[in-house]
């Protein structure tokens, strides 16, 4: 299973949020090139990165700094957050970054996400982030009526690189997985599954694995020394 370290940006700091709550932040570090080198020098194969300003803004609003992480990273990096058009989106990529993860514009804009799986087949990542099993837009702000396994089926004939299941209740609480929800997600989706949310241990990070998920996001377990990342990649089977 892939393991990709989270480095989440807001006002230029590495942060990471209680359940998508803005106002409930911890900054873990004021450099985030620094953040690469460090998961770099762990180990990291993979990073995954999120412009919560972007998210929040619906526009790439820590695009510089992005590329700079990515120019600075050896490896391949996903970015997403403020990716509501198809020129930021190519910029993105034509930048260097490996992926792009699309959310809100799934739900608000489904055309475009087509648009650009079909332009970039493998490098499209359907973002679905869920609170009760609704997909939540807008940097969590806003809920919609959607159900992210509805959506995951709409976009099953897509060639998208990954689906980014987040559950919110869990994130950013080291209170584990949602092991059931991460399952129906996997029973309806034809693309690979990368969780994200709760993951506080090593045994978290077996049983995403053994339940069949292609990856697995792991941040403030990282960030809080809960583990190192050798012993979390190997955990990952790799």
């Amino acid at each position: 299973m892939e393991l990709w370290p989270a480095i989440d940006l807001r006002g230029g700091n590495c942060v990471r949020l209680l359940q998508g709550d803005y106002a409930k932040e911890t900054v873990f570090g004021s450099d985030p090139v620094a953040m690469v080198s460090r998961f770099l020098a762990g180990g990291a194969k993979r990073l995954h990165i999120v412009d919560l300003d972007g998210a929040k803004a619906g526009s790439a609003v820590q695009a510089d700094l992005v590329r700079r992480m990515a120019a600075a990273a050896a490896v391949p990096c996903q970015i997403g957050g403020g990716i509501r058009t198809f020129e930021t989106a190519e910029a993105y990529l034509e930048a260097g970054l490996a992926r792009v993860i699309l959310g809100s514009v799934a739900v608000e804009d489904p055309a475009l996400l087509e648009r650009l799986a079909v332009a970039y087949p493998g490098r499209i990542v359907l973002g679905l982030d869920a609170r009760d099993g609704r997909v939540a837009t807008r940097g969590w702000i806003d809920t919609s009526p959607l159900v992210a396994v509805d959506v995951a089926r709409r976009h099953a004939d897509l060639p998208l690189a990954a689906i980014v299941y987040t559950d919110i209740a869990t994130d950013g609480t080291l209170a584990g997985p949602n092991l059931a929800a991460l399952g129906e997600m996997l029973a309806a989706a034809t693309a690979p599954v990368i969780a994200s949310g709760g993951i506080a241990t090593l045994d978290d990070i077996r049983r995403v694995a053994g339940i069949g998920c292609a990856g697995c996001i792991v941040g403030r377990a990282l960030y809080d020394d809960a583990f190192t990342l050798p012993d979390a990649l190997a955990a990952a089977g790799e």
